[in-house]
């Protein structure tokens, strides 16, 4: 498959992240990223589920795609469900970036605690884990954890106390019944690795999306 991947974020803290992911996977591809912060923002108000919202969450996709990538992948796990199904004529593979992590943690289950900073990423995240687990034939279990005040720090750009309130957040709730934690968003990736000291394995959506994305690229 043609070695050229675009991105369509919901944040731009989101470019260098990716961008240096897969430099350092699949060193060589043509990148590119669409920087959409309006599409979490209405998700918010209008649910992801909104047919006019899905139809701009495609219509951003498609536009990305236009610029002759083979792979266009959404990094926000809100509206990831309505980037997956953009119609494409078979011009373009479009990705959620967490269905990659979605597999793994039913692998991991049955038990799985869902952690997000921002309320309305469970629900997509748990349709999304349902889905895997059934494309699997698990059954599993999801118990969910809002990070309270974590997104406030997010949108005043203070990504330390961002992870900082979310790993907090998790380690008081610890010890954990969960067989795995799931991470639901990409911008909560770090907090994994300030949590290596807990008996949990704990998921996030980066590295895992983008290693099966450059598995497609080597297909």
């Amino acid at each position: 498959m043609q070695n050229h991947v675009a991105f369509v974020h919901t944040s731009p803290v989101h470019v260098g992240t990716f961008e240096g992911l897969i430099n350092a996977i699949h060193p060589g591809s043509k990148i590119e990223h669409f920087v959409e912060e309006d599409l979490l923002v209405d998700a918010q108000r209008m649910g992801a589920d909104h047919p006019a919202l899905v139809a701009r969450v495609q219509e951003a996709m498609a536009r990305a795609a236009s610029t002759g990538a083979s792979i266009v992948v959404c990094t926000c796990s809100t509206i990831g469900g309505a980037a997956e199904r953009t119609p494409t004529n078979g011009l373009f593979v479009p990705v959620r970036i967490d269905r990659a992590m979605a597999d793994e943690a039913v692998r991991c289950g049955p038990k799985i605690l869902l952690v997000a900073a921002l309320e309305s990423t469970l629900g997509p995240t748990k349709k999304l884990l349902e889905e895997s687990a059934f494309a699997l034939g698990a059954e599993i279990e999801v118990e969910h954890l809002v990070a309270e005040g974590a997104w406030d720090h997010f949108l005043r750009g203070d990504r330390t106390a961002y992870i900082a309130a979310v790993s907090a957040a998790i380690r008081a709730v610890a010890p954990f019944t969960a067989h795995v934690i799931v991470l639901a968003q990409a911008s909560m990736a770090p907090a994994a690795q300030r949590l290596n000291d807990l008996e949990i394995q704990i998921l996030s959506s980066p590295i895992l999306g983008v290693q099966s994305v450059v598995a497609q690229l080597n297909k």
